[in-house]
């Protein structure tokens, strides 16, 4: 195991930044999911850590000691690639027992170890087959063995089940997972889903535009976002987002629409300061018309078996509320939204930060939710 502690990197390519003052501290036998949205800077901080980039300015450290210089060789991690990089002429054994071959391990020695770790991941039946002749996700599986057997300080996964369809992921985060759990090393996994972020992280780290946006567990990032990027990039389906401005003299938030939001307290903000409103698609509840927090049409609903998605507009703003009721709703009714007190984020519309929580909205006790 190793502690990773990443100080003040930036990467530019020419006069283009691409990552711009980064900090993080990764602990020993942590396991950390890097997760953004394409060209944030995830896959190249990754890339920084097992040495495949240089770095432009800041130190990477592993266990303490400087890597800036050393070789990816030399610093004793692992890497797992979307594209699994097997030799196509090679059998599963020879490609899991390959590091310890051009490490010069005896034949049987490097046999013991080669089957130990095929059991550890499921692959004792296929040790002599081709890549070409074995699914995806046994693969990866492969892939993931030829790193384990170097018993290596740091893993470092790059978005290894891009490829994999949706079934076949879910197996093979468990799979990762369990076998991070198994072996206790330092892990990175880099990722642009959040169902993997959520499902595999200790700590998630959130990234944007080469910058961290938020650290944190996936529980405390998805209850407390940062900001209403972190908001609106955690959670499925995004949360909804009502922009208005801060009265101070009626205690309250002026949606656009005219309708006010009244506060718990008087936020520390000037008059007519914009701001946003949030709420999760799981945290409102539909009402009839006119019974809460605003009114909203109906424009489809979406059956997801076990729940259902009303996709609502308010004032030409689309509107997600998620619900376990199945009420009658057609296209076109007006239907109302309460959104209880505790579940709402305010956000800063000039700098995107979220508001604290002692400033709690209040509202009138509302309706009961439409009965099925």
């Amino acid at each position: 195991m190793a502690e990773i502690s990443i100080r003040n990197v930036t990467k530019t390519y020419g006069k283009t930044t691409i990552m711009q003052g980064v900090n993080l501290d990764i602990h020993n036998g942590e396991f950390v999911v890097i997760l953004g949205p394409s060209g944030c800077g995830k896959s190249t901080l990754l890339r920084l850590i097992a040495g495949l980039e240089d770095i432009t300015a800041g130190e990477v450290l592993i266990a303490g000691e400087v890597v800036n210089q050393l070789e990816p060789r030399e610093r004793g991690c692992a890497m797992v690639f979307q594209n699994y990089a097997l030799y196509p002429h090679m059998t599963v054994a020879e490609n899991i027992g390959y590091a310890l071959k051009v490490a010069g391990l005896p034949k049987v020695e490097r046999q013991s170890r080669v089957e130990a770790t095929a059991k550890s991941v499921g692959l004792t039946d296929f040790l002599d087959r081709k890549p070409g002749q074995l699914s995806g996700g046994q693969r990866q599986r492969v892939a993931m063995a030829r790193a384990i057997i170097r018993s290596p300080k740091v893993f470092l996964f790059d978005e290894p089940l891009s490829n994999l369809d949706a079934q076949l992921r879910v197996q093979m985060r468990h799979e990762i997972r369990r076998i991070h759990n198994q072996i206790k090393a330092t892990s990175v996994f880099v990722t642009h889903d959040q169902h993997e972020g959520m499902t595999l992280a200790d700590r998630l780290v959130v990234m944007n535009k080469g910058t961290i946006e938020q650290v944190g567990s996936p529980a405390k990032i998805y209850d407390n976002p940062a900001s209403i990027y972190v908001a609106g990039f955690i959670g499925s389906p995004a949360m909804n987002f009502l922009p208005g401005h801060i009265s101070v003299a009626l205690r309250g938030v002026v949606l656009e629409s005219g309708r006010l939001v009244p506060l718990a307290s008087q936020p520390n903000l000037p008059d007519g300061h914009l701001v946003h409103l949030g709420i999760r698609p799981e945290h409102a509840t539909l009402v009839r018309a006119g019974a809460g927090t605003i009114d909203a049409q109906v424009d489809m609903i979406e059956e997801l078996g076990a729940s259902r998605l009303c996709n609502l507009l308010f004032e030409d703003i689309p509107i997600c509320v998620l619900t376990e009721e199945r009420p009658d709703l057609a296209a076109g009714a007006t239907v109302g939204l309460d959104f209880p007190p505790q579940r709402i984020h305010l956000f800063d519309a000039v700098t995107g930060r979220r508001i604290p929580n002692d400033l709690a909205l209040v509202f009138e006790k509302r309706e009961q939710p439409i009965s099925v």
